[in-house]
């Protein structure tokens, strides 16, 4: 496992919720989704983008920013403007916007656990012979 504290944090990730209200053209609203998909990743310090439905029907997006100024510059987007606008007057039930920093990251990576634990059977083995 690989852990790493942030010493200093830039990363931004938004966490966008969504509810569909009652009605809503849903196909319209896939095609923005969509088209606001391709544009964030045209973003300068777009990191990645995520999307997950729950059981509820709630949609969640988590987009990652490499820092506030990507996210501004997302936030400004006259297109995305246009779609805020859209999403409150024809899609939305309800929504909610988080933006987060990063303080802590870290990760837990099987294939490193396994060079890990290949090294250390190996330690101290004569070159060139094979590891059982």
């Amino acid at each position: 496992m690989s852990y790493r504290r942030v010493k200093d944090p830039t990363e931004v990730i938004v966490i966008f919720k969504t509810h569909l209200r009652e009605g809503a053209d849903s196909e319209a609203y896939r095609k923005t989704s969509r088209r606001m998909h391709e544009l964030v990743e045209q973003i300068p310090g777009f990191i990645s983008i995520k999307a997950y439905t729950g059981e509820d029907g709630e949609e969640i997006d988590l987009v990652r920013f490499a820092n506030e100024e990507a996210l501004r510059t997302w936030k400004e987007q006259p297109e995305h403007l246009e779609a805020q606008r859209r999403g409150r007057e024809d899609f939305y039930d309800r929504y909610s916007v988080q933006a987060c920093k990063v303080v802590r990251d870290y990760e837990f990576r099987i294939d490193e656990l396994e060079r890990s634990l290949e090294a250390d059977r190996n330690r101290g083995k004569p070159q060139g012979l094979s590891t059982r």
